[in-house]
């Protein structure tokens, strides 16, 4: 963080001990030191409990612009999940399709014990255009909507023959056009086989950008905070880090319970700093 020149700003900031350790150089933390306590640096640096009678734990988020914070969430990701990966199972392009179709409202564990009997029967889209609803109801119906589902990965496989000559297209706007492929699931599609930069905005993306403070609050729609993701993330990093706040939303940034105390990003979070603090406080 910088802060050097911004102490101002942080008369009204409430932070734990820890988090300021990590978030401060020690240039800064002797700044801040001079500035509210007659301390000597050293003294301080040597002592960290000192450091947080000087702090006096008046603080409650620590002043961050948005640059500031993108680029401390970026770094952690890179640092601690430097390989991000889908964790739906598949072998091409079309077994992906039939995965993310399937994995609607659905978690992917689910998915990945059904797609392997889809596979095995319908290993392409000439033999599952062919399929019956009964024959994929059978093999799908401990999926959520399954009979829904059913009816669009067939209808999907029969468009991509007469369409796209029974290949997975590559753009949002030609995928779109298969049942049962909205945005989400294209943008998937399209980040994950062709490393495209479109982010997929599921619950957990949603939930995660928020809390991080990566998104305001007023950005209400997934397409809202897509939009905002895209446009401060670098492009290249899009498509992995649709996947770092995925499995950040699955494993850590839980919905009703979420695991802040053990989570790496307390630095960088806003709700980390602005709630989760203030009751600790």
């Amino acid at each position: 963080l910088i802060v050097s020149s911004r102490t101002a700003e942080l008369k009204n900031v409430k932070n734990s001990f820890d988090l300021v350790l990590k978030s401060f150089t020690s240039d800064s933390i002797k700044k801040i030191a001079e500035s509210y306590a007659d301390k000597k640096v050293e003294d301080t640096l040597k002592n960290l409990k000192e450091l947080k009678i000087i702090l006096k734990k008046d603080w409650t988020n620590i002043s961050m612009t948005k640059k500031e914070r993108y680029a401390g969430v970026i770094a952690y990701f890179e640092a601690q999940v430097p390989i991000a990966e889908t964790e739906l199972l598949y072998n091409n392009p079309f077994e992906l399709l039939v995965a993310v179709i399937l994995s609607a409202q659905c978690t992917d564990k689910r998915v990945n014990l059904t797609t392997p009997s889809i596979f095995a029967k319908f290993p392409t889209p000439q033999k599952m255009a062919k399929a019956s609803f009964d024959e994929m109801f059978a093999l799908i119906k401990s999926i959520s909507y399954p009979s829904n589902k059913s009816k669009h990965l067939i209808g999907m496989a029969n468009l991509l023959l007469s369409k796209f000559g029974g290949e997975v297209p590559m753009t949002v706007d030609e995928l779109v056009e298969l049942p049962g492929v909205g945005r989400k699931t294209a943008n998937v599609i399209t980040s994950v086989i062709d490393q495209q930069p479109n982010m997929a905005v599921d619950t957990h993306v949603f939930r995660v950008s928020k809390r991080l403070g990566l998104v305001l609050q007023k950005a209400s729609t997934p397409l809202a905070v897509e939009k905002e993701l895209i446009k401060n993330i670098p492009s290249e990093l899009v498509h992995k880090a649709h996947h770092w706040l995925i499995l950040h939303g699955r494993y850590t940034c839980l919905a009703r319970s979420p695991k802040c105390d053990s989570c790496g990003l307390q630095a960088n979070c806003r709700y980390y700093n602005t709630k989760v603090l203030k009751v600790k406080s």
